[in-house]
């Protein structure tokens, strides 16, 4: 496998799995701040999670902001001449700036209490949040000498776990409103049963692929980064929420918030797994 490996070093440093955690929560949070124009019982969350959204979307900002070697270089996403519409990475710096732009008209309706307009933009956000995790996952889906980022459903976990993190994080904005409990319940069911899903997907064809495929699952699932990854994403940010979740407890606040704390945890082990597995790979060969 060496031969075509053409870098030794880990070039996506852990700052890169602390923004795919921000981002997938700000994507979230938008979505089910959008669907409280839809649910009555949400409308509390309405306000909470779109300002929660915006702040996450600044901190992620910085995030990769510092993680350049000459942090004024972002500017260049914003100069036309600079732009290479065939990398995935000028999509996702446009989505980033539209976003931003968008969430900042939305959250000015919200306190105009211009409903008509603000319904409108909710639906704006909530599309353009969407592209947050699939070009994430498409960033990584691209590089086709790692093995485990180069599959075309990379984007599809990134989507699922926005939306584990942000129904998560809402449960948590919700407090004791009982009736926006029971609804976050539900999509936490679905949206971390998804995550399942497709990770026994990823992994069946990682553990049955060739020599590189079945050392980045070795990496994944032994030692510390085996502790990560299966301790901690799969079994207690997978597996025990949905359990949880499925038993008498989970159908209280109390088994919902625990729920919802395995599932952020969880999330962003996952993306911490993913992000340096296949890159600690490289630097043995």
């Amino acid at each position: 496998m060496g031969e075509y490996v053409w870098f030794h070093d880990v070039s996506w440093h852990s700052a890169y799995a602390i923004y795919f955690f921000v981002i997938g929560i700000c994507a979230g949070l938008s979505f089910f701040s959008f669907l409280s124009w839809h649910r009555t019982e949400l409308a509390g969350l309405r306000k909470p999670a779109a300002y929660a959204s915006f702040v996450l979307l600044g901190l992620g900002g910085l995030l990769l902001i510092g993680d350049l070697s000459q942090p004024l270089r972002f500017l260049n996403v914003l100069n036309p001449a600079y732009l290479h519409f065939t990398s995935p990475l000028t999509w996702g710096s446009l989505n980033i700036v539209t976003f931003g732009l968008a969430s900042v008209a939305y959250l000015v309706m919200l306190r105009k209490g211009d409903e008509k307009n603000g319904k409108l933009l909710a639906l704006v956000v909530a599309v353009l949040a969407l592209g947050l995790p699939i070009y994430t996952g498409y960033d990584l889906s691209v590089h086709q000498s790692r093995p485990m980022w180069n599959t075309p459903v990379m984007p599809v976990l990134f989507v699922a776990l926005a939306m584990a993190s942000g129904a998560a994080a809402s449960s948590l904005l919700t407090g004791a409103n009982a009736a926006a409990q029971a609804t976050l319940r539900q999509y936490l069911i679905w949206s971390v049963g998804a995550v399942g899903v497709v990770l026994i997907g990823m992994l069946g064809t990682t553990n049955y692929g060739g020599s590189a495929e079945e050392l980045t699952y070795i990496i994944l699932t032994t030692g510390t980064m085996g502790l990560i990854f299966v301790g901690l994403g799969i079994v207690a940010g997978t597996v025990a929420p949905v359990a949880l979740l499925l038993a008498p407890l989970g159908r209280q606040q109390g088994g919902v918030v625990i729920a919802a704390l395995l599932v952020l945890l969880g999330s962003a082990a996952l993306r911490y797994a993913i992000l340096m597995a296949p890159q600690q790979l490289q630097t043995l060969y």
